[in-house]
């Protein structure tokens, strides 16, 4: 993958900072994409820094059009083309079907799912071209469980195998393939909100007895963006413990 380009969602920290650090040991340049432009642009120099890739760090809010456009005409402006695309922005905004409001659920449809669709739109133009591309969304287990309190956020990362499945046979013929990745109990800072209590529930239902790490979902990513991993496409990778099998 050396001297490929890799643009991710979300990857100011977390599950995205740590994909974009494993894809710059190993010679990919980075755009860094958050709605935070600050954290963005410094992400992007330590990256640049402490692995020696070129870089970019970009604000852009996945959910709206207009941004995602501007942000694939800079990227590709910088760096000419663009071999992957990790879509890994993502928001909770929790609460019980009887009271979450229309906000709550438009906000986490529009940037978990309409954000990678947008986001894929404009990848594949780029990635038609050169006949080549790794599209990497990141689902979840409660795509496949569902969860209380979270029925936007389970719904959406449902939505996002659909959308998986549907682009890998559609854009097949390009060489570009389509996977997805579900984590189960990641330790990252949304994470960490949660209270204790839920945290040992959650404990007791995953088989390995730990809870995931930024690494674990980072590994897989970088094995689907390989070139040797060309011939797995339409297919979602659990990264769970056992959570769910």
């Amino acid at each position: 993958m050396n001297g490929h380009t890799a643009v991710i969602t979300g990857s100011s920290r977390g599950i995205g900072r740590t994909t974009a650090e494993e894809f710059a040991k190993r010679g990919v340049n980075i755009v860094i994409v958050d709605i935070d432009e600050e954290r963005a642009k410094q992400s992007a120099e330590e990256i640049k820094s402490l692995f020696g890739v070129e870089t970019l760090g970009l604000k852009a809010d996945v959910s709206n059009s207009e941004d995602v456009k501007t942000l694939f005409e800079e990227s590709l402006k910088k760096f000419g083309k663009i071999e992957i695309l990790v879509n890994n922005a993502g928001i909770t905004k929790d609460n019980l079907l009887i009271r979450m409001k229309d906000e709550e659920w438009d906000a986490v449809l529009n940037i978990n799912l309409k954000g990678a669709f947008l986001c894929s739109r404009e990848a594949i133009k780029s990635m038609s071209k050169i006949k080549y591309g790794r599209i990497i969304n990141i689902a979840s287990v409660v795509a496949f469980t569902g969860n209380p309190g979270q029925v936007n956020y389970s719904a959406s990362k449902a939505g996002l195998i659909g959308l998986t499945k549907t682009l890998a046979k559609e854009y097949a013929s390009r060489g570009i393939t389509v996977n997805a990745v579900a984590p189960g109990f990641i330790q990252t800072a949304m994470t960490e909100k949660l209270p204790e209590k839920v945290k040992e529930e959650m404990l007791r239902t995953i088989p390995l007895q730990r809870f995931g790490t930024t690494m674990d979902v980072a590994n897989t990513i970088i094995f689907l963006a390989l070139p040797e991993s060309g011939y797995i496409t339409g297919q979602v990778i659990h990264v769970n413990g056992g959570m769910y099998m």
